[in-house]
């Protein structure tokens, strides 16, 4: 076995890849760019080697430095993790040429799988079903309009090169195919160095579900089992389950053989994910293979009992796979949920800053894989993805619970994240249903603030939590002005019931708490319902509380602003107002805030490199129109103009750093 690899990535994965490397007895290099010198991926490796800027191509994408440390290191085998030189198959060929194992497929297979024209050419040859579209990159504008044409609308313009949802658009109308076949070409290009492009129809809320195969050199392959990665937002999976409540063992096994026979005449050796999609009439089409480890591996390691990473250092050692495919079994139920750097509620824009407060889920049946810490700091410069939520049940229902639970009690200050969005699709009604697809997002979460999906039992267990720890942290305050005797003492005041007025967005309910014979024993009213409840010990500032309300425990994330409590549960996020029944009539004849009116002005939606300029002082704008390009954490967004009018002046340049509020444009 190898006794040092260098890891050529970043983050979870880098850190996810040293575990199992520490375990085996493998010693690790890390290698990182400026940006990240501080990044716990560096702190965990055994050496660690800076790279260069902060800009993947002047690091993470930069393959002779890589290749060079390596050998000046004294590394057998470099490990790509997934993303940047993952699926690049000229680095592939310079480290086997070098002298050192690549741990992965070879050159020419990755060229030829990771190359989603001819992997799909290769599909077809083997008799799996394919996807209708044009099997060709597009030359021009021209013809990708012919081409569109003849496919039909509504059509997906995807990458040859790389994959994750980088440089994939849907386009509904021949007007929007020029622009997003221009973004896909800048996105790909920067992402991966090849802007090849060509299209697909769009089906239309398919499930997507793919295949987990591991190869060694022996003419060995087997598959273990899928993984349902249908929830999606632009492509990036957020949500990821193994098994799939859409296949039984008849598909399962059929998709799994015509997986396994794909990477055998590829000559496929190690890790790929063949993927396909499933349509409403059940029938299944080859999408594509990843020629590396998935970002959602983990579930699989969770149902089948083994470590993927460590299968791949084995085959690539040379060794024979350990295990046939009558040896692979799936037990229980896993989900995986990927943490981002994003606002939620601002259309997920990128959020990106320094971590100040972090603590992970805890508990048996729960894995986080995290890349980051307190203090880590978020770039625009890479992936938004700083960890992930593993859990594992004994059926679906155990699983998914054991995810709310973890979801609930995972707190990262200092940024934003998707953590509770994460939730609320966890606990939708039709998710718990397994009623899924891609689209999934876009049907049932396009409203930023379903409260009506939330049960009123759940509004009354936030209720409960803000108003308890209000009440505690109240009656500390008072026992702290009594003299030092009563203090000593620690009698319960005399007063046995407390009633508070507890108002959030609208509504206001009426809460009493009588305290019991126990400190932490408590009946609460909440209108007319009631619940006992126990609190944990002194947990009277903590911004990750615990609850056991009548029979059952309960997490949640707390942020305190005096008699402000914001609550975090069940993917729901509320404030909280808290009163006594007097400060309750005062308060309601209080004046309402005034609302600014918008600025003729367009301002930077969110962190980011500023790309493209489209227009000058001058010139005359509608409403809608794209204006200018911002790169973050890999992916493009055009901005549009928010009026019709006549710009000012343009007040940023291309390469230029922008931060969210900042002016871009005037308008006159």
């Amino acid at each position: 076995m190898f006794t040092k690899i260098l890891i050529a990535n970043r983050g979870e994965i880098a850190v996810r890849i040293m575990q199992t490397c520490r375990r085996m007895g493998i010693q690790t290099v890390a290698v990182y760019s400026e940006a990240d010198f501080r990044s716990l991926h560096v702190v965990k490796a055994d050496e660690a080697v800076p790279l260069g800027g902060a800009r993947p191509a002047e690091s993470y994408l930069n393959k002779e430095k890589i290749l060079q440390v390596a050998l000046d290191t004294g590394c057998q085998a470099i490990h790509p993790g997934y993303g940047f030189l993952s699926e690049n198959a000229d680095f592939a060929d310079m480290v086997t040429a070098a002298g050192i194992v690549f741990i992965g497929p070879s050159g020419p297979v990755i060229a030829r799988l990771g190359d989603k024209i001819a992997s799909k050419k290769l599909a077809i040859q083997a008799g799996i079903p394919t996807v209708p579209g044009h099997v060709k990159a597009l030359s021009s504008e021209a013809e990708a309009g012919a081409v569109a044409a003849e496919v039909g609308y509504p059509i997906l313009l995807k990458p040859a090169a790389g994959g994750g949802g980088k440089g994939m658009r849907t386009v509904t109308r021949p007007e929007d195919l020029a622009s997003a076949l221009r973004l896909c070409r800048q996105e790909t290009r920067k992402a991966f160095g090849d802007d090849a492009i060509f299209i697909e129809r769009y089906i239309e809320a398919p499930r997507h579900i793919e295949i987990q195969v591991m190869a060694d050199a022996h003419g060995h392959a087997i598959s273990l089992g899928e993984r349902e990665c249908s929830i999606q937002r632009r492509y990036q999976k957020i949500i990821e389950e193994s098994p799939s409540v859409a296949l039984d063992t008849e598909a399962r096994g059929r998709m799994g053989r015509m997986a396994c026979r794909l990477a055998l005449e590829a000559g496929y050796v190690n890790a790929g994910t063949v993927e396909f999609i499933f349509d409403a009439d059940k029938q299944f089409y080859f999408l594509e293979m990843n020629t590396r480890l998935q970002v959602e591996h983990p579930v699989t390691e969770m149902v089948t009992g083994l470590d993927l990473v460590e299968l791949q250092l084995r085959v690539a050692n040379g060794e024979p796979l350990p295990l046939k495919q009558e040896d692979v079994r799936l037990k229980g139920w896993a989900f995986e949920a990927r943490v981002c750097a994003e606002d939620t509620e601002r259309n997920f824009v990128p959020s990106i800053g320094l971590i100040t407060r972090y603590a992970e889920p805890a508990g048996s049946r729960i894995r986080v894989d995290s890349g980051v810490r307190a203090g880590s700091s978020v770039h625009v410069f890479y992936d938004s993805m700083l960890a992930k939520v593993i859990t594992w049940g004994g059926d679906r229902e155990q699983a998914r619970l054991k995810m709310v639970d973890a979801l609930n009690g995972y707190h990262i200050e200092g940024i934003k994240t998707n953590v509770d969005f994460a939730n609320r699709v966890i606990c939708h009604p039709s998710f718990i249903k397994g009623d899924l697809s891609t689209g999934f997002i876009a049907r049932h979460l396009a409203d930023a603030h379903p409260a009506s999906l939330m049960p009123e039992a759940d509004i009354h267990f936030m209720a409960i939590a803000a108003t308890l720890i209000y009440h505690l942290r109240e009656n500390l305050i008072h026992r702290s002005l009594l003299p030092l005797q009563a203090q000593v003492g620690g009698a319960i005041p005399a007063k046995r019931q407390f009633t508070y007025v507890t108002k959030s967005n609208g509504a206001v309910l009426d809460i009493e708490i009588e305290p019991q014979a126990s400190q932490d024993q408590w009946r609460v009213r909440v209108n007319d319902a009631v619940y006992d409840t126990i609190t944990p010990p002194m947990e009277y500032y903590r911004r990750r509380l615990k609850l056991t309300i009548g029979n059952a425990t309960h997490y949640f994330r707390l942020h305190y602003s005096g008699n402000f409590i914001e609550v975090a549960f069940c993917g729901m996020v509320k404030p909280f107002e808290i009163y006594t029944p007097k400060e309750w009539q005062l308060a309601r004849f209080m004046p309402k805030p005034a609302i600014k009116a918008m600025d003729n002005v367009l301002r930077c939606p969110m962190p980011g490199l500023m790309v493209a300029i489209n227009v000058q002082a001058g010139d005359r704008v509608f409403k809608g129109q794209e204006l200018l390009t911002i790169e973050s954490m890999k992916m493009e967004t055009a901005v549009a103009s928010p009026v019709d009018g006549e710009v000012a002046a343009v007040q940023v340049t291309p390469g230029e750093t922008v931060d969210t509020g900042s002016v871009l444009i005037s308008f006159k």
